[in-house]
């Protein structure tokens, strides 16, 4: 009997493959704010976060409170940024969706009013926002596609910081090996025709080829389910080539 195949080891749920979400630092959600309150805070420093590409802001507001934010750019320690409707409309500042002039760039965008935020989050990116209308404003997000989100749903104005991080290569394994450990990643990825036969059920054999049907029954056994799980139809036959020859 060969080794238990990787996708069986990482189903377990074993602190091998397991993201260190005990290092985390914060969830990063907006802080909840009554309607008519304006809240100020200072930026007191700026942190690595293991679990995300961004630096973030420590943030001292006025009422006592200390809490980690997503660091827009531009955003330096002992800048004061604003919570609230009547917030200005500057970077680093929290205000509802309505409140946002068109055409400002924004980030950490609310999906639900309330949720503290849930587009817009990755380093560099922002989304645009487009038209406000009665019920609804239309937000681009960094995807290029368009949302209909709820008027009240808050967001931050500016671009995240860290933009340009994926212009800088990796230049060696063992940096990319730091990366994928601190995000719980599955990673260097082995193909499993390159794998010797008592490590996958494709690995074997004097060429890289599968050496049977890739095509498996979705009731096989957790050592044999790799390759097209339960796939109603595969790249071969059909109605592709045969009619287009014709």
């Amino acid at each position: 009997m060969g080794r238990r195949i990787l996708g069986q080891r990482r189903g377990r749920g074993t602190p091998t493959f397991r993201a260190p979400s005990h290092r985390y630092k914060a969830d990063l959600s907006h802080r909840t704010v009554e309607d008519d309150d304006l809240v100020v805070g200072e930026v007191v420093g700026i942190e690595h976060d293991p679990a995300r590409s961004a630096p973030v802001a420590e943030v001292a507001f006025e009422d006592g409170d200390r809490r980690l934010v997503l660091a827009p750019e531009g955003i330096t320690v002992g800048d004061e940024i604003q919570l609230g409707i009547t917030a200005a409309i500057e970077p680093g500042n929290t205000l509802p969706l309505r409140e946002i002039p068109e055409g400002v760039p924004v980030c950490n965008v609310e999906r639900q009013p309330g949720d503290g935020g849930k587009f817009a989050r990755a380093s560099g990116v922002s989304a645009t926002l487009l038209s406000h209308d009665r019920r609804a404003t239309v937000l681009q997000l960094p995807s290029g596609e368009m949302k209909r989100l709820n008027p009240d749903c808050r967001a931050t104005i500016g671009v995240v910081a860290g933009g340009g991080r994926t212009e800088k290569p990796l230049v060696k394994a063992g940096k990319m090996h730091h990366k994928a450990r601190s995000r719980g990643m599955n990673w260097p990825k082995v193909r499993g025709v390159a794998m010797n036969a008592v490590d996958h059920p494709f690995g074997g054999g004097g060429r890289q080829h599968p050496g049977k049907p890739k095509s498996v029954s979705r009731n096989a056994p957790p050592g044999r389910k790799v390759g097209d799980i339960a796939s109603r139809r595969t790249g071969r036959g059909g109605k592709g080539g045969r009619d287009k020859g014709q």
